[in-house]
């Protein structure tokens, strides 16, 4: 049977895990919501959320951050494991669960695939970084 537990160790829970997601700037959006992502060591999702004051009232933001929680325990068995994902409503309306269900999947399949492809790109610029450093100048005397 499926865990559709939500313990703490599948939710981004400081400034600093939020920071580190932003700051690789991997994003996916559609109608709903965006997505931002990076990826954990951990084997398994992390989810954080953000609901500014731009999507509605704190009634509406809050239930919009219930819907997403919601998504998310229920398919984290099928999201892809370890990433890091913070979602952000685009919408003033919330959808039906099915669909937010949906479109986290979606999204969340679309941002691992941009994020294997942003890995090996800075594993292949520090690669060559580190071959093209010039070596310190030596010193000439006449």
């Amino acid at each position: 049977m499926p865990d559709y537990s939500f313990p703490k160790t599948y939710r981004l829970r400081g400034q600093k895990d939020f920071d580190q997601v932003f700051a690789q700037k991997c994003r996916a959006a559609d109608e709903w919501i965006a997505v931002y992502g990076w990826a954990n060591e951990l084997g398994h999702p992390r989810l954080g959320i953000c609901a500014s004051s731009r999507v509605g009232s704190a009634v509406k933001r809050n239930r919009w951050k219930r819907m997403i929680r919601e998504a998310f325990r229920l398919s984290k068995a099928e999201l892809p494991p370890g990433l890091d994902l913070v979602v952000i409503p685009q919408s003033f309306v919330c959808p039906p669960l099915q669909t937010l269900q949906a479109s986290l999947w979606r999204l969340s399949r679309r941002l691992k695939e941009k994020v294997q492809k942003q890995k090996a790109r800075l594993e292949r610029e520090a690669r060559s970084a580190k071959g093209t450093q010039k070596p310190p100048p030596s010193e000439k005397t006449s």
